[in-house]
């Protein structure tokens, strides 16, 4: 009997040691959450008094030989000990003025009683009430547009060894665990993503395993904003054409290059089906995790703007003519070549036009704030005036809508991270476009927009929505609007996110939505052999019809997380 109740004991407390025994997993992402905390709530690290990098090369080791919560908890109080003194403070008060976003603040992972101890939960409660109050160290603020900046540098670590790509994972989650205004947007918990990929940049024992890694991080943003660059030695090649992806084709929509494209027989409207063996539904599936965008019309432009190059000399492409496929090997180019058209001397868009029936037609990408007066007096008698936001306008929004706007007009609020409460959001707004004008256009507004309209695109499209007579058509924006924040820090890697939240005075959202245009038009691939703008061609009947209630649409969206 007496060795039966030893067994059972000895079973027991194997039971309870497996389920107090922690995974690496577990350890180094909880350390990930308290080592980005403390960089930005306790006064002796926020305030820069310390090495906070290599503080973690420090606790590194420790954590790594510890295996139950207490074990844990112990190392995490023994360092925050060792920061010196968190002193209690005056009860911090929120300003009358100041009203917070909260979805995307949560703190309450600081009492995980799986992971930490009840002495370290209150250690780390206690920080919280009495956080650091002065100018952060690690975080700067633009002064135009409260942006988030990165200042400290990673250029002498080595992405060889396993603790620097820890670093690294560490910095750039908690930089958007904290100051990332969308992250309640994403599609994954942020939370589920630094499990997911602490695996991933632990492996990644060379400098292309750690960019794809980080490649792979930042798509996760669900952000049209967050591109990730690599800083190659070598020089990637292009196409001497642009594409657009419809009905899982891929379909030439410019020639960029018009000589190079000659001597392969491409032309404007050409269909190509398979991408090096790969079907384009194939293609575009692989992709996922690599190329970023908010929604799927952002995705799949960005594909064809940063999936589509090779550092070989050539790319096999399907075409599809008259119900035949040709199968051609079309040679890369470097930019400037493959580009050529773009550099050409003496070729310039035109601003601005009188089309046929007395309607005006403005190109916003070409548009400068100082050819507005002369738009304005060439334009202004008008019966409707057609703006074209396919593009990258140029800051003519507020001096554009004084000409159209009756009166002033809220349009648009912002959500601003709070440098005293990081991961608190502060509502800024909301604010007006427009001014008292009696003399204001009268005629019908209509503006065009599709996933190339992105950021101060959408903005602009936003502000020209107050207009007293505005109509939007198009299609689904790039769902990226806000000013963005640079994170230059990792060497030989450029990436950035949206850094400010934008809204409609209303509250409605704009990120991964974008704008919803009130006609749907998208083009096709008919159309675009035809020659046809069948986006401009709709808003122009749309003028001539006559009807001022707008022809309201549901947007075709396949991922209804989107609109959650």
């Amino acid at each position: 009997m007496k060795k039966i109740t030893l067994l059972l004991l000895l079973v027991l407390t194997q039971i309870v040691f497996a389920q107090t025994k922690l995974t690496e997993n577990q350890k180094l992402a909880a350390t990930c959450k308290v080592w980005g905390y403390l960089k930005y709530y306790h006064p002796q690290v926020a305030s820069g008094k310390t090495d906070w990098d290599n503080q973690l090369f420090d606790v590194l080791p420790k954590v790594e030989k510890a295996n139950t919560k207490d074990e844990f908890s112990l190392v995490l109080e023994n360092w925050i000990n060792s920061l010196g003194e968190v002193k209690a403070i005056a009860a911090i008060t929120v300003p009358k003025d100041v009203e917070y976003f909260d979805k995307n603040f949560d703190l309450s992972w600081l009492n995980n009683d799986k992971l930490f101890a009840t002495t370290l939960s209150k250690k780390l409660k206690f920080i919280e009430d009495n956080r650091f109050q002065g100018e952060q160290h690690y975080v700067g603020f633009d002064s135009r547009d409260n942006s988030f900046v990165k200042n400290t540098n990673f250029d002498k670590l080595d992405y060889s060894d396993r603790n620097s790509r820890i670093l690294a994972l560490f910095t750039y989650w908690n930089v958007i665990e904290y100051f990332f205004p969308y992250k309640y947007r994403m599609d994954q918990k942020w939370d589920k993503t630094l499990e997911e990929m602490l695996p991933v940049f632990i492996e990644a024992k060379n400098d292309d395993a750690f960019y794809t890694a980080f490649q792979k991080l930042t798509v996760k943003l669900n952000d049209s904003h967050a591109v990730f660059h690599k800083y190659s030695t070598g020089n990637a090649n292009f196409l001497p054409f642009n594409c657009k992806i419809i009905d899982e084709k891929m379909v030439v929509t410019e020639i960029t290059a018009d000589e190079l494209a000659k001597a392969d027989d491409i032309k404007v409207g050409d269909v190509i089906t398979k991408f090096n063996d790969k079907t384009i539904k194939d293609f575009v599936a692989e992709n996922r995790n690599l190329i970023n965008g908010s929604n799927e019309a952002a995705y799949l432009s960005n594909l064809m703007k940063f999936g589509v190059y090779g550092y070989s000399d050539n790319v096999k492409l399907d075409f599809l003519k008259d119900g035949k496929t040709i199968t051609k090997t079309i040679n890369w180019y470097d930019y400037n070549n493959a580009h050529k058209n773009e550099f050409k001397k003496g070729i310039q868009k035109e601003k601005f036009k009188m089309l046929e029936n007395n309607i005006g037609y403005v190109d916003m990408g070409a548009l400068k704030i100082n050819d507005v007066p002369e738009m304005i007096e060439k334009l202004k008698s008008a019966k409707a005036i057609v703006f074209d936001i396919r593009n990258y306008p140029n800051g003519t929004y507020i001096d554009i809508a004084n000409f159209l706007n009756s009166k002033e007009r809220n349009f648009i609020m912002f959500t601003r991270p709070d440098s005293l409460y990081p991961g608190k959001f502060i509502w800024h707004g909301p604010r007006p476009c427009g001014s008292e004008n009696k003399n204001n256009y009268k005629g019908k507004v209509v503006v065009l927009v599709n996933e190339e309209s992105v950021s101060h695109s959408e903005e602009t499209a936003m502000c020209f929505q107050a207009a007293d007579n505005c109509t939007i058509i198009g299609s689904q924006t790039a769902g990226a609007d806000g000013n963005v924040s640079n994170f230059e820090a990792i060497k030989a890697v450029f990436t950035r996110f949206s850094g400010i939240g934008v809204y409609y005075p209303d509250g409605r959202e704009t990120q991964r939505i974008g704008i919803v245009p009130d006609i749907e038009v998208k083009p096709t691939i008919l159309g675009i052999q035809q020659g046809k703008d069948e986006v401009l061609d709709r808003a122009l009947q749309f003028i001539e019809s006559g009807k001022e209630t707008k022809l309201k649409t549901t947007l075709n969206i396949k991922n209804e997380t989107f609109l959650k």
